[in-house]
């Protein structure tokens, strides 16, 4: 076992690392921008190291730097997290060179799940079904000349994409042009790589994956599946497991497609295949995401499997415990992502100071954050304040907990995503699992609608009440003793008059 892990990461994923890493007798070391320097991450750890200014590209993306820090505080493991460097085949290559582990797959493993068209090739070799698409990289006259062989609508993505950066929804051959700048140059910024592909768009498909687990021995396993289709801007916001959709047999069906995938690829440690499944529950291959997912308390709560742990043992050699047959799945978990964000402007970040900040508990309820109250949320990295999680006996009970523990949480001096998800809990076709990766956009039209009616409802309603209030406060007239017509009809009877 590692006697010391550097985590290069930061946040609520770094603490989480770091609480793994204690309970296991691992020491710990930290690294921050100077925008983090009074983060919890940085207190809770073992040891500290600077890493430089606080945008990521000068900091937490510096490979360099980092190494330094593992070979300065002797760590002789890095867990990379999610985000940042934790899919990057360079840095994992050079953690192998300088002799320092890399807790998660091998840097050859991660550049073939690292390119989409590439991995969707393995799956065609594996007898694993892709989304009906051009498995290659394409100049622009390429995709223009071939997109009406796939049919509109389609979908142009970054091959080294992810997080739904780098993706165009096309639904028209007018539309391709600006797609393709706009893939090209997402693609570029965010992963320094400008190719895209193109594949045919599905209509209100769910978004299902399947978590795995692989040793080094290649003993592979999966651990069932999570829901993760209530996205904005493809970016998931609310994930659960198991999936409302669900049956033994389709789950079956994609566990051993994933890990069918996973000894494709030779692929080591946690991962997750992505699919995405139609209205008939034909499933689909998307992605092979070669890290942690943001979403991966879901599976822990409804398996007993810590992922962390087992990454950390994984890459230190050791085999996995767990047969198959022998992964046991119990109750329903929901996570819900909470964001420094203003939903009634679009979903804007909304950076600032946390004056008041009191997470919410109770039976069933964890919150993995990285915040605490007083901090100061900056306006340099993603806006996730923390990630909050209900498990319960069925989904019933989950959901019930998740939207009281959102009733109970408090957070002042910023703006957040808690008012909005309590809404999507009370949801009626959430309730009854009824769910697609359209279904925020659905969601947000359907409240804006409401809207103007709710205002005149809520102004009548104003108006009436301030019209008894007032009634209460005058004695009676000795028409009204006497009983009189009520000041309801007297107002119609004068209304009608005026109107002749």
């Amino acid at each position: 076992m590692f006697s010391k892990i550097l985590i290069a990461n930061r946040g609520e994923i770094a603490l989480r690392v770091i609480r793994a890493c204690r309970e296991m007798g691992v020491r710990t070391v930290a690294i921050y921008s100077e925008a983090d320097r009074s983060a919890l991450h940085v207190r809770k750890a073992d040891e500290a190291y600077c890493v430089g200014p606080a945008p990521s590209a000068q900091s937490y993306l510096r490979a360099d730097r980092i190494l330094e820090v593992a070979r300065q505080s002797r760590a002789d493991a890095i867990h990379p997290g999610y985000g940042f460097l934790s899919e990057n085949p360079a840095f994992a290559e050079a953690c192998e060179k300088a002799g320092i582990v890399f807790i998660g797959p091998s840097s050859e493993t991660m550049k073939l799940c690292g390119s989409k068209t590439a991995s969707r090739r393995l799956a065609k070799q594996v007898g694993v079904p892709t989304v009906p698409g051009i498995d290659q990289d394409l100049t622009d006259e390429e995709i223009l000349r071939r997109a009406p062989e796939i049919g509109f609508p389609i979908l142009i993505k970054a091959a080294a994409g992810g997080g739904g950066k780098g993706m165009r929804v096309v639904r028209e051959s007018a539309e391709l042009a600006s797609a393709i700048r706009a893939s090209r140059s997402e693609g570029q910024s965010s992963f320094g790589d400008p190719a895209v592909f193109i594949e045919k768009y599905l209509i209100r498909p769910r978004h299902i994956e399947i978590q795995i687990l692989a040793d080094t021995t290649g003993h592979t396993l999966y651990l069932g599946e999570r829901e993760c289709s209530l996205q904005r801007r493809h970016q998931k916001v609310v994930e659960e497991a198991p999936s409302p959709v669900m049956t033994a047999e389709l789950r079956q069906r994609m566990g051993e497609a994933a890990v069918a995938l996973a000894r494709g690829c030779r692929y080591r440690n946690a991962g997750t295949a992505e699919f995405l499944v139609d209205a008939d529950r034909n499933f689909f291959f998307l992605e092979i995401n070669a890290r942690l997912q943001v979403e991966h308390p879901v599976t822990e709560l409804t398996t007993g499997i810590d992922l962390v742990k087992s990454q950390i043992r994984i890459a230190a050699g050791e085999p996995l415990a767990l047969r198959q047959e022998e992964v046991e799945r119990r109750g329903h978990a929901i996570e819900c992502r909470i964001y420094a964000e203003d939903p009634a402007n679009n979903f804007a970040p909304f950076p600032g100071k946390l004056i008041l900040y009191r997470p919410p508990s109770g039976p069933g309820i964890r919150n993995d954050s990285g915040v605490y109250e007083g901090f100061e949320v900056p306006i340099y990295y993603d806006p996730m304040l923390s990630k909050l999680i209900a498990w319960g006996r069925d989904r019933h009970e989950a959901i019930g907990r998740m939207r009281q523990a959102l009733q109970d949480y408090l957070v002042a001096g910023i703006k957040t995503s808690i008012p909005f998800l309590v809404e999507v809990m009370a949801d009626p076709a959430f309730l009854k699992g009824d769910v697609d990766t359209t279904f925020i956009d659905a969601f947000v039209k359907r409240k804006k609608m409401d809207e103007p009616r709710h205002r005149e409802v809520g102004l009548a309603a104003a108006a009436i009440h301030a019209y008894l209030m007032e009634k209460e406060r005058r004695p009676p007239t000795p028409a009204a003793a006497a009983g009189a017509v009520s000041p309801w009809a007297l107002a119609a009877r004068h209304e009608a008059l005026r109107r002749r």
